[in-house]
């Protein structure tokens, strides 16, 4: 198993937040921390919506002059 050094704090959710997150996990047979880890890893790999808008936008200017 990897060894991580990096730590993140999040301050300031709601309990029943945090008991939904703990459900969620136990339905998956995981710890809350292993959960959170696989979720934020999963998300942070999504491509963000202003990427494939700016993307967007270049194919149209690209495009916009064979009109």
């Amino acid at each position: 198993m990897k060894k991580y050094k990096n730590t993140l704090t999040i301050r300031g959710l709601d309990d029943r937040i945090i008991e939904r997150l703990k459900a969620r996990a136990r339905t998956k047979g995981r710890s809350l921390e292993a959960d959170l880890r696989d979720l934020l890893t999963h998300t942070s790999r999504q491509p963000l919506v202003v990427d494939a808008l700016a993307e967007a936008d270049r194919i149209a200017a690209m495009t916009s002059g064979d009109r």
